[in-house]
């Protein structure tokens, strides 16, 4: 990982939050990171902090190791013609564009090189991100070396590209559907007497401690489940309401019909 000289096309909240945990996690210095944006008054707290700045697109990936994008998807055609003469079979293309095939960023190049697609959620701008990636014509070093920028900023997990819609449901829109569980916990807490922020503490703690339960036992929902659970108890008599209501239902109804809904878009 020596000698990076990253370029991300985009200093929007997701550009910059990349561009702050690459630092935070020493794979880079400031100094080697290159951010470009129209309006460069909006960065100025990271020229502040060492970042190079620039609204040429063309001027920050001429020395880059990896190009960053991040930029919105009727964006990318624009982007690619203003870069696309600076770009060499040395350099790694990553782009976070959401629906945007590899092949179709393929389509916009003029020569072959490594393309890696990569799907974060919003925990990313507190490193706890959930990132997918693909890759196309790329080595095993430079997929690698992908993974550990990413890593910098939560956990990856590299999949093949045709599950990428899939990805981005349970990971990035998947945010939204844990948020949503913390808010009923918490109208819950509510009703049971607490005050709505000691309630969204309790809801939000716990959702940590049952997530990091897993992730550091290694184990599956249901072992966990067990261990509360005692014969005739408050937590089995709450978690056989719930599924009468059809909560395990509902959840997994939701996160097919979102699938369904980003089937249907064109990438």
């Amino acid at each position: 990982m020596s000698n990076l000289k990253i370029a991300i096309i985009g200093g929007g909240n997701l550009g910059a939050a990349i561009a702050q945990g690459i630092v935070k996690s020493k794979l880079a210095k400031a100094a080697d990171i290159v951010i470009t944006r129209r309006n460069l008054g909006k960065l100025d707290h990271l020229k502040k902090s060492g970042y190079k700045l620039t609204t040429d697109n063309g001027v920050a990936v001429k020395n880059a190791t990896h190009i960053i994008l991040c930029v919105q998807p009727k964006q990318l055609a624009g982007v690619m013609t203003e870069i696309g003469g600076q770009l060499t079979a040395r350099q790694v293309l990553v782009s976070t564009i959401t629906g945007i095939s590899i092949e179709e960023i393929g389509s916009h190049l003029k020569k072959k090189m490594a393309i890696v697609r990569a799907m974060p959620n919003t925990a990313i701008a507190i490193g706890s991100s959930m990132t997918c990636l693909c890759a196309r014509d790329a080595s095993a070093k430079q997929l690698s070396d992908v993974t550990k920028l990413f890593d910098g900023l939560g956990m990856t997990l590299v999949i093949e590209e045709r599950l990428m819609k899939a990805a981005t449901v349970l990971a990035a829109s998947g945010i939204a559907f844990f948020m949503r569980y913390i808010r009923a916990a918490t109208q819950g807490g509510i009703q049971l007497g607490f005050d709505a922020e000691e309630a969204q503490l309790i809801a939000v703690q716990t959702a940590k401690g049952a997530a990091s339960l897993l992730l550091e036992n290694h184990s599956h929902p249901e072992i966990e489940i067990d261990k509360v659970t005692t014969p005739e108890g408050c937590t089995i008599t709450g978690i056989n309401e719930m599924e009468h209501q059809g909560l395990s239902s509902a959840l997994i109804k939701g996160i097919l019909s979102s699938y369904e809904k980003i089937s249907r878009i064109k990438n």
